[in-house]
């Protein structure tokens, strides 16, 4: 699938160790800025109870759950969009990802160094934005060059494309990133080809130390609350103890979870909000053995979502019977879903719901 998660932020902000713990890789983690050059890839199941209940009821040979990929990128530094640090290299990595988690250090240790001192998150989180901002600037400024000379030929169109490209750059100058800029659907089409950083959507990961994990510290309470300002989501992990859970089988880590008061998988938590931040929504299909979890955009339609599946099936696509996971969990079973009329025949218009089970009916 092609929907991914960039992860960044300073060095030593602890991105690889998060990455590991998600991805239960090995990669470099170390304790100098820029042990990471090039991105890390990892492909990670999606956290899903409901895929769990389905195949407790349908007993399939066979579960496959849907995915996201998380991209560990290398940390970005003060100057970065000037070509400090790994500059433009980082920052054409960002581009290429759906959406960003990123990484706000609140741990302090002796061994591992703060690239700018003392721990101060939101500093870093200024760094970081600012940098993206500045990034953005550049790449309108040499657009509207472009553009500049098209309205001395008489384009019709650029006229209306440069008074994009300046409400865009006027925003960004006042601190605003792009995707919080007023801007309405048929402007923002003017942009989509630029792929602008700060139009990319974006949440935060406090990475706690066990100390101020435990006791709430002041440098963590002050990250959630430039998420509620921000209206942005924060969530809040211990990075390390997460990467030391990761090694033991599910079951083993929840409980050793409990045991430590952790409040919840911290982990978990963070792919589900990458996931909700992407807009992706999940459906299910059962054909033989098998029951998979597929992943789309909110606001697919059914016949978009059969072409995920198969080409075939959006060829040949006739009608789909669906029915969605809390009327299938009251009716106990397909077969008594379809007796109180709970499955529903829907054609190639028909918008998909998160939960939704779905047949295909196509001819070949």
């Amino acid at each position: 699938m092609g929907f991914s998660c960039g992860i960044v932020g300073l060095p030593n902000a602890g991105k690889s160790t998060i990455f590991n713990a998600l991805t239960k890789a090995s990669v470099p983690a170390e304790k100098y800025p820029f042990c990471t050059i090039e991105p890390h890839i990892g492909v990670i199941e999606v956290p899903d109870d409901r895929l769990k209940v389905l195949a407790g009821i349908t007993k399939p040979k066979k579960v496959v759950p849907t995915t996201i990929r998380f991209v560990d990128i290398a940390g970005l530094v003060r100057g970065a969009s000037k070509g400090e640090g790994l500059g433009n290299q980082f920052l054409s990595y960002i581009r290429n990802v759906d959406a960003i988690a990123h990484i706000v250090r609140c741990f302090s240790s002796e061994d591992v160094t703060h690239i700018y001192g003392e721990i101060d998150p939101i500093r870093d989180i200024e760094i970081v934005n600012t940098e993206l901002i500045l990034a953005d600037i550049q790449v309108l400024e040499r657009r509207m060059a472009k553009v500049e000379k098209l309205l001395k030929s008489g384009d019709p169109d650029a006229e209306k494309t440069m008074r994009i490209l300046r409400k865009a750059k006027e925003g960004l100058e006042k601190g605003i990133p792009l995707r919080k800029q007023e801007l309405i659907d048929d402007e923002r089409r003017y942009l989509e080809d630029l792929f602008l950083l700060t139009d990319k959507p974006v949440f935060y990961v406090v990475n706690a130390g066990e100390k101020e994990y435990f006791e709430k510290s002041e440098s963590i309470n002050r990250v959630i609350e430039f998420g509620k300002k921000e209206r942005d989501d924060v969530v809040v992990i211990c990075g390390k103890l997460e990467e030391e859970l990761s090694s033991f089988p599910q079951h083993e880590a929840d409980e050793m979870r409990k045991e430590m008061g952790l409040e919840l998988d911290g982990l978990a938590e963070l792919i589900r909000v990458g996931y909700k931040l992407l807009r992706l929504i999940t459906f299910y299909t059962t054909v033989g053995i098998e029951l998979r979890a597929w992943t789309i955009l909110d606001g697919t339609t059914v016949l978009e979502a059969a072409g995920k599946i198969h080409s075939d099936m959006k060829r040949g696509f006739i009608c789909a019977e669906v029915i969605n996971f809390n009327d299938f969990i009251k009716a106990g079973s397909e077969a008594a879903a379809r007796e109180k009329g709970l499955l529903r025949i829907e054609g190639k218009g028909y918008v998909v719901r998160d939960g939704d089970i779905i047949h295909i009916k196509f001819s070949v």
